[in-house]
């Protein structure tokens, strides 16, 4: 693997995952799926997502690639990252603060993909990005530094955990593909990515 880069096939079992899909209905009882749209073209992506935690990543045409406190519809305070995830980010993470933000992506059907991309929208790029996989299988693609980069691909199971640190954190990434019945944790072929970041940097002094 990548220098920097872990995939922890299995961390959670089946009724960890349960447990973390009641986990994220909660979190949408609070702050439902809204549709994120490209910044330049206002074209929707084929992802739905929500945020939880003091701090919550969206785009739209209007404001481009942002964190804000508070969900672009409902306009309330983001739900608190659940305690399940954030014992993961201090397992998995080796960083000294918690993070601030969880991404939930749900890839709703075989059509919904992430392109290749950098998370960079953050003021502390030290620390890791860490994500849950639950519900289908996806294949995943990371490459390098400059999007030409060699990329590898491979798939990433309900349960499956990856860490972007060290020089990883600032490599190129996304999802090509989620394949139907692969898992009975969620209605085929769906699928929810958590994905947690640390936004500002803490302070050290």
């Amino acid at each position: 693997m990548k220098e920097g880069f872990k995939l922890l096939p299995g961390y959670f079992g089946r009724a960890q995952q349960e447990s973390l899909l009641q986990d994220v209905r909660d979190i949408l009882r609070a702050a439902p799926f809204y549709q994120p749209t490209m910044p330049k073209s206002g074209q929707p992506m084929s992802v739905k997502m929500t945020n939880a935690g003091a701090l919550g990543w969206m785009t739209d045409k209007q404001g481009g690639y942002r964190y804000q406190a508070r969900h672009p519809v409902k306009n309330t305070p983001w739900p608190p990252i659940p305690d399940t995830l954030l014992a993961l980010w201090d397992d998995v993470g080796g960083y000294d603060a918690p993070p601030e933000a969880c991404l939930v992506n749900w890839y709703h059907g075989e059509k919904s993909r992430m392109g290749l991309h950098r998370d960079q929208d953050e003021d502390a790029p030290d620390a890791p990005v860490v994500s849950v996989s639950l519900g289908a299988t996806a294949l995943f693609r990371l490459g390098g530094p400059n999007r030409r980069d060699k990329t590898s691909s491979f798939r990433l199971s309900s349960g499956d955990v990856v860490v972007l640190g060290g020089k990883s954190r600032d490599f190129f990434h996304g999802v090509d593909r989620v394949y139907p019945e692969t898992s009975t944790l969620m209605p085929s072929p769906q699928r929810i990515n958590l994905t947690m970041r640390r936004v500002t940097r803490p302070d050290r002094g």
